[in-house]
């Protein structure tokens, strides 16, 4: 049953898939479909101490909740603003003596919230929180168990007087989260540190090459149109990354969201070849049984780069990174998801290591592969060549520098729009790098100069 209405989307009856939104006006790239607070959302376990439980802000000497000394503040407004949210949870928190995991948390703030404003919280909502998807019928043997011990953990956590669920209701707002859950990110959008539930978006449909994209923009999530939908379109955005293999995007999304991915992208198999393509040095292909050893080689390798990076030894990363490149080397192109996995992390530790000019050449290799495989105004491409670009502008290449920036700035504005935290850094480092290419093309050898002299400060 539909309780609400947008301006620029409806609810639909999208066949085999369900419910959808659809378009209810033509939309241009970067338009804003519509914009959601979250109806529960809470910060993950391992940041509950370093990022705002309001707000959702990494921060230093954050303010700690007197009474149940679990939940963090940036500061007393914060934390008056998110009192409501927070009674309850502070109650049970300190009846039972600590708090108990995320899902627990989001789940009893989702009922806690349900009992207080009901299932509905704005005109605009489309659907109550409690009709939405579950899918604890398709969940595996495995899933069930750790469905139970939610249940059994939460019943012993809840705190509400007299007002009392059955398992089965529990176990359906498990489902919901479990399926619907969205990840928070931090005021950069560089690090997830929470998950939310929102009930709008939860009715937009999957598709791995989709006409709109989700970022959180000061604390609410905006739909944003990735190209112009035409009015009655089916609205979309990729529940997955789209750089896997299409029979892997197909199993995660059968796994995790209990569907079979018949999008184009998946049913004709498209980029299947280039992210898995063998390289063609010089007009000469390496045989079938090497290119199945290399790419077998460098999963291997992976997961070691992996391990090193957790355990902080970047230097046994690079020393992994090279290896596994070397033997990459006229074997695997440079759109196959080994080598870009490689090249990526090669990159971001060098950068790390201050080492940019090597960086640079690893990023761009990077970047030109992304590109050939991702939707032009994909977001994560758009942050790719972003870094790309500052670590070239680091590397003193001013110049493509300049240039990745600038092209990274047009995807963003499609993606996070002009008042996103990310955007508005990108306009300030558009305008450095435009006044040192100046700089640059008038004088190329004091530009050099005035640079050196400022890195050893």
């Amino acid at each position: 049953m539909t309780v609400g209405r947008m301006e620029s989307a409806a609810l639909f009856d999208a066949g085999k898939k369900g419910r959808g939104l659809r378009a209810t006006k033509e939309l241009n790239g970067g338009d804003v479909v519509f914009s959601e607070s979250s109806f529960s959302a809470v910060v993950f376990d391992s940041l509950a101490m370093q990022v705002c439980h309001s707000c959702f802000r990494r921060q230093v000497n954050l303010h700690r909740c007197a009474q149940c000394k679990f939940a963090h503040y940036c500061d007393r407004t914060c934390q008056t603003a998110c009192w409501n949210e927070h009674k309850q949870e502070c109650g049970a928190i300190k009846r039972v003596g600590k708090a108990p995991s995320e899902n627990i948390r989001l789940a009893a703030r989702v009922l806690w919230r349900m009992h207080k404003d009901t299932g509905i919280v704005s005109d605009s909502q489309l659907v109550s929180v409690d009709q939405l998807e579950d899918h604890v019928a398709d969940l595996s043997q495995e899933d069930l168990k750790k469905l139970q011990t939610d249940v059994d953990n939460f019943l012993e956590y809840w705190s509400c007087g007299r007002k009392q669920h059955s398992v089965d209701y529990i176990s359906h707002i498990f489902g919901i989260i479990k399926c619907n859950g969205f990840t928070l990110s931090d005021q950069r959008g560089l690090q997830a540190v929470g998950v939310g539930l929102f009930p709008n978006l939860c009715l937009v449909n999957h598709d791995c090459w989709p006409n709109c994209t989700v970022i959180l923009n000061h604390g609410k999530i905006e739909l944003r149109a990735l190209r112009k939908i035409a009015e009655g379109e089916e609205l979309t955005v990729s529940y997955v990354d789209y750089l896997n293999l299409s029979a892997d995007r197909q199993k995660k999304l059968k796994e995790h969201f209990h569907f079979e991915c018949t999008c184009e992208h998946c049913s004709k198999h498209i980029n299947d070849d280039l992210m898995a393509a063998a390289s063609d040095s010089e007009g000469v292909k390496p045989s079938a049984d090497k290119v199945k050893e290399v790419t077998s080689f460098s999963k291997e390798c992976l997961e070691k780069i992996e391990r090193s990076r957790i355990e902080g030894d970047y230097h046994e990363v690079l020393k992994l990174c090279h290896e596994c490149l070397e033997k990459q080397e006229n074997v695997l192109a440079d759109t196959h998801l080994c080598k870009l996995q490689v090249l990526s992390v090669a990159s971001e530790v060098l950068s790390y290591m201050k080492v940019f000019s090597e960086a640079a050449d690893y990023a761009r290799r990077m970047v030109e592969g992304y590109m050939k495989l991702y939707h032009p105004n994909n977001a994560q491409l758009g942050m790719a060549i972003m870094r790309a670009g500052v670590t070239h502008w680091h590397a003193g290449q001013i110049e493509v520098g300049h240039g990745l920036i600038c092209k990274a700035y047009g995807i963003l504005m499609v993606t996070h729009g002009p008042n996103h935290a990310i955007t508005r850094d990108l306009e300030t480092m558009r305008t450095q790098t435009e006044m040192e290419l100046k700089m640059f093309k008038q004088n190329e050898s004091v530009y050099h100069t005035m640079r050196d002299a400022a890195l050893k400060k």
